[in-house]
């Protein structure tokens, strides 16, 4: 089935209308071959599932009211919160609580499911102005998003191709325009990494370069179905099929399932019709896109609310683990368990600061407070590995002090001895050990798990852009002057002969070295 069009009621597509929107004919390709349905394909299927239980709960009665809210396009429908625009602090609590309910489903490790382009779809209607001359392309797309709860995802980057070069100069790699057509634009090139783009319905294509452009058949912005002729993705290795391949749910809980494939998008010539154009031949509205456009703000803002529910995980796991390895009255040990909640509680209290403190935006809408987000893309970048540190020297080698796999516990010859000899403490008989175990390992030390330190740290960016950027946000916007003002008040109410100020008294009836110094003087000068 196609994807869904605008109904006179709208609402959001179930999780069985999701996969059918999967089986479009889309050209994706792993291990040398073209896969023909990636609902079926073992390197896909459960990841999969996983976005359809998100798209379930949005028709869960018990879970709608934090879910959905009414469309505000005129649909007489309902939508994520996060898909539409917030006008009030309130309404950015609510759309906060709503992306952790759908983190919660894949416990905070989907990243990238739908409501994370939200982040930039919800502020087209608000911001489609920027888009002129294509401005009604960006309000269509913010109703179609919102009335079908649509699944975007982006690619950004250039290849790291000939990075001493500036991009014309490597038009044979990087995203451009080939020629205009009545139609659209004929469109060539390649964007890394498309995270997740295997189980969308459409891609957004944009620019984000320390690299300024030069020329304007580069200064372009999209949208296109997964299925257009042309679009190629090229997978990395598929850590849910080797999962499947090598071992069992019970071996592999997370990369079973919860695998948001990276890609290598290619554009072989591909046709963009008009309809689908936000920005072309404007460079400076290319480069300022990101500040510009609400998107910062809001990512963030769903960034750091998912970290802060997988933490909430992660924290579970770490408590569970020191009761089963029977450290957990152990004060080092407690120590650093504490330290993994007091970051969790960091992520969720900043979470609520971006909320209760909007930066104002366009048309009556609110945008979360940029600075706590900027604050959120430095310290992920230091909390996360220092977590997973904490893990590893808490648990240590219970960590790899497991059987091989699930077969063993259904082998008789080996089973009185894994009873025996692989219990933990507290209770924890061998099988919950290790389940509980493996689950630990591949949250934190599988190929799964190393993959999603290396997406913690580069999540929002550069290391040193998402530092500097905060920096020049300050800059910017007043705070560094309020800083440099508050150091500078301090300054000023001393000097070499002592307070400035009228309110404070000066030492000079204690002051022993003064005094000595005085006395030296008036000796010398006898």
């Amino acid at each position: 089935m196609s994807e869904l069009k605008t109904r006179a009621t709208t609402r959001p597509m179930t999780g069985a209308e999701y996969l059918d929107t999967l089986r479009d004919g889309r050209e994706v390709w792993l291990y040398g071959e073209r896969v023909k349905d990636v609902t079926t394909h073992p390197a896909f299927r459960n990841a999969a599932r996983m976005v359809a239980r998100l798209y379930d709960a949005l028709h869960d009665p018990a879970q709608e009211a934090v879910l959905t809210t009414e469309t505000d396009t005129g649909s007489g429908g309902c939508t994520h919160k996060f898909f539409r625009a917030s006008r009030s602090a309130q309404e950015l609590l609510e759309a906060r609580d709503a992306i952790a309910a759908w983190a919660r489903i894949g416990y905070g490790w989907m990243g990238r499911s739908p409501d994370y382009k939200a982040s930039f779809l919800g502020t087209l209607g608000s911001h489609s102005e920027y888009y002129a001359p294509y401005h009604a392309n960006a309000q269509r797309l913010y109703q179609e998003t919102q009335e079908n709860v649509l699944f975007l995802n982006h690619a950004l980057i250039n290849p790291p191709v000939d990075r001493n070069r500036p991009p014309h100069e490597v038009k044979d790699v990087f995203v451009h325009v080939e020629k205009e057509t009545d139609a659209g634009l004929i469109v060539s090139g390649a964007k890394v990494v498309a995270t997740g783009s295997a189980l969308t319905q459409r891609n957004f294509i944009g620019q984000y370069s320390t690299l300024p452009l030069q020329q304007e058949e580069f200064a372009v912005v999209f949208v296109l179905p997964m299925a257009t002729p042309g679009l190629k993705l090229i997978c990395r290795p598929s850590y849910e099929l080797a999962a499947a391949v090598m071992g069992s749910p019970f071996d592999y809980p997370l990369s079973s399932r919860l695998d948001e494939n990276d890609a290598i998008l290619v554009l072989d010539g591909v046709l963009i019709p008009w309809e689908n154009v936000l920005i072309y031949r404007d460079i400076e509205k290319v480069s300022n896109f990101f500040p510009a456009s609400g998107f910062v703000n809001r990512f963030t803002f769903h960034g750091a609310t998912r970290l802060a529910v997988k933490l909430d995980f992660i924290a579970g796991l770490f408590l569970k683990a020191i009761e089963a390895t029977g450290s957990n009255q152990f004060r080092g040990v407690q120590a650093a368990v504490g330290e993994v909640l007091a970051w969790r509680h960091m992520f969720w209290g900043l979470t609520t600061a971006m909320a209760t403190h909007p930066n104002p935006g366009p048309s009556g809408t609110v945008l979360p407070n940029v600075d706590y987000g900027l604050a959120y893309r430095v310290l992920a970048t230091v909390a996360y590995p220092r977590v997973k540190q904490l893990i590893e020297e808490v648990v240590a080698s219970g960590l790899i002090y497991v059987n091989s796999s699930a077969l063993d516990f259904k082998t008789p010859e080996l089973r009185p001895y894994l009873d025996k000899y692989l219990r933990g403490s507290n209770g924890y008989d061998a099988e919950n050990r290790i389940k509980l175990m493996k689950l630990l390992w591949d949250a934190i030390g599988s190929e799964f798990g190393g993959r999603h330190e290396l997406y913690e740290r580069n999540y929002a960016g550069n290391h040193e852009n998402i530092r500097m950027e905060a920096l020049f946000t300050a800059m910017a916007n007043g705070v560094a002057d309020a800083c440099k003002s508050l150091a500078e008040r301090c300054l000023g109410e001393y000097e070499l002969d002592g307070w400035t100020v009228p309110d404070l008294i000066n030492p000079d009836d204690v002051n022993v070295v003064q005094r000595g110094i005085e006395a030296a003087r008036r000796q010398r000068g006898a």
